[in-house]
């Protein structure tokens, strides 16, 4: 069927979506000339995840577009919509921090993961940094420096802040506006990379502090201008200019490739970002397409990216809409080597980890697929339930793609049953799980795992039957140490786990993860309830101000994290005043 297939495919370009005998996708990709590109899959010896993509391959489907750009365009939001198993290989789960100068009246330093919730307004975030603690530790700096704001809440009267002269008293002192512009002025051109007015403020402060003779503060500044100074002498890049921008280099070897962005803002490095990946296709392709989904998530794109003389500038240009080059000679040239070399480094050192690990992994899931006699064992989808004295009942599933932890399909689930019913919850769950998985034809797992015992593995698997799947369930059984020492099928078959293999760190692996991820949305949840009675309990507060604060906000911190004037939109002043009083209290009490 495929040859007859391959003899129709034309030499035009579009995207292609391979299928395994279930009829899932479980690869996308793109070609300027797809007969050849597809063709290529058929003929020949294979390595690698190649290899192992093209063992699994029965069926393909090809969509024809205009251009190499519609086909990356194409090939962007298929991979998107299917999530095709190696197609996850291109997915960064990490996020990075940036720093925000919130546009209030009286504006206040944040650090910020969540892009999306700032919508389109991203002119006053500042970063990505390499991780929260480089950029806490620039906030910190700024705020020493300058008395911003540091509250969420106005204080009935000052707060420690005001007194060691890190904060202007705004709870309780008119401040000048055009002091507050000033310091808005500075910290920005600092946060941009201009550190030449902190830096002289500190050197002036410095001075004064010695002619007064206070030299435990003239030596305290002296160390923090030297941190600065070192800081940034070794940040600094040696550009003609301060545009921001990514630089992506790459080191190919072995069947993998090693991805390195240099993250410059203001003509400083402020962090990098590595990835190794095995690779599919040719170097040209899998770097282009990485780059491409590289700004899917929680990444700004700069004003301008560089890249070796490797992919087609063209078409990231029009997929990205940012001014993406290719230097060939000069200063821009050395930073992309720079970069390429650091790709080297990275894949150097982290090879033989990453093929032990992968190994592990491979082992793990094939002797677990051998135990249950599985023929297939791709996707396992693993439950745990949590609830508090039967109260805030809830359940998380989290997903396991070929041994590696796939966060975009977790999901969480809050409970009807509203009492302790550990099977009325993995009956619910369960049911409503795999009813959606057939109503909007979802991947089905090769393997469901559950919380509990004999009682759970049954409901869970009546269930299953029930809707006329079949999905093998099983349980873990622990001792009395809470370690993983048997799996239980839903025959009752118990089989042992030896505690040194590789099999039994991976279940551990699959089962902290549920378990966390489980209780993380179960403390929200029960934030959340303590917040519903905080509202009831507040003047001012009716059912609908309660609802819409509920909607926007969810927890408790959130709520506490919100500017007045935002939450003015929703509250009188003098009830946001009463309420950020209250939640104040509540949270020093916890």
């Amino acid at each position: 069927m495929i040859k007859e297939k391959l003899a129709l495919v034309p030499n035009k370009p579009g995207c292609y979506l391979m299928k395994n005998k279930d009829g899932v996708i479980i690869y996308v990709g793109k070609a300027k000339k797809l007969k050849n590109r597809v063709s290529s899959y058929f003929r020949g010896k294979h390595t690698g995840k190649t290899a192992k993509l093209v063992s699994e391959i029965v069926d393909f489907e090809y969509i024809v577009v205009g251009s190499e750009t519609e086909s990356f365009i194409l090939e962007i939001n298929l991979i998107k919509k299917y999530d095709p198993k190696y197609n996850i290989l291109l997915r960064d789960d990490k996020s990075y921090p940036y720093i925000e100068l919130t546009s209030e009246e009286l504006p206040r330093l944040s650090i910020v993961r969540n892009l999306n919730r700032k919508k389109n307004n991203h002119s006053r975030l500042y970063g990505p940094y390499p991780n929260v603690t480089a950029a806490r530790n620039t906030v910190n700096l700024i705020n020493r420096i300058y008395p911003l704001r540091k509250c969420t809440t106005y204080n009935k009267k000052p707060c420690l802040y005001y007194h060691i002269g890190q904060c202007l008293g705004y709870c309780n002192y008119k401040v000048d506006k055009e002091q507050i512009k000033v310091m808005e002025e500075e910290i920005i051109a600092f946060l941009k990379g201009d550190c030449d007015g902190i830096i002289g403020k500190i050197t002036k402060e410095m001075q004064k502090e010695s002619e007064a003779l206070h030299f435990e503060k003239a030596k305290e500044l002296k160390e923090l201008l030297d941190y600065l100074n070192i800081t940034l002498v070794k940040q600094k890049v040696e550009l003609e200019d301060t545009i921001d921008r990514d630089v992506f280099g790459y080191f190919e070897d072995k069947g993998y490739l090693s991805i390195q962005v240099l993250f410059i803002r203001g003509g400083k490095i402020i962090g990098r970002h590595s990835k190794i990946l095995p690779m599919i296709e040719d170097t040209k392709e899998e770097l282009g397409r990485y780059i491409a989904h590289f700004y899917d998530k929680d990444v700004l794109l700069p004003k301008e990216i560089l890249v070796p003389n490797m992919v087609d500038i063209e078409v990231l240009s029009a997929v990205l809409q940012v001014n993406v080059k290719e230097p060939i000679k000069g200063l821009k040239k050395k930073v992309v080597d720079m970069a390429c070399e650091n790709a080297k480094i990275s894949l150097e050192n982290e090879f033989e980890l990453i093929k032990k690990d992968e190994k592990k992994t491979i082992d793990a899931n094939n002797e677990l697929k051998e135990k249950l006699g599985l023929e297939v064992l791709d996707r396992i989808e693993i439950f745990d339930n949590s609830n508090l004295f039967g109260t805030f009942n809830v359940s998380g599933m989290v997903v396991f793609v070929n041994g590696v932890p796939n966060k975009n399909e977790y999901r969480k689930f809050k409970i009807s049953i509203d009492k302790n019913d550990d099977y009325g919850t993995m009956k619910e769950v369960i049911y409503r799980r795999y009813f959606r998985v057939l109503r909007d034809n979802l991947t089905k797992p090769d393997l469901i795992i559950v919380d509990g015992g004999i009682g759970q593995i049954k409901i869970a698997s009546d269930v299953i039957t029930s809707l006329g799947l079949n999905i093998p369930v099983i349980g873990l059984k622990k001792n009395n140490k809470h370690n993983t020492e048997s799996l239980i099928t839903e025959d009752l078959t118990e089989i042992p786990i030896d505690h040194k293999s590789n099999l039994f760190y991976y279940l551990e692996r699959m089962q902290d993860e549920v378990h966390n991820f489980t209780i993380n949305y179960h403390k929200k949840l029960r934030s959340k309830g303590a917040l519903e009675s905080i509202l009831d309990s507040i003047p001012g507060i009716g059912k609908k101000r309660r609802d819409e604060l509920l909607k926007k906000y969810k927890t408790i911190s959130k709520i506490s994290e919100a500017p007045n004037e935002e939450l003015e939109n929703i509250l009188p002043k003098n009830v946001v005043l009463k309420l950020k009083d209250y939640l104040d209290n509540f949270l020093i009490s916890k």
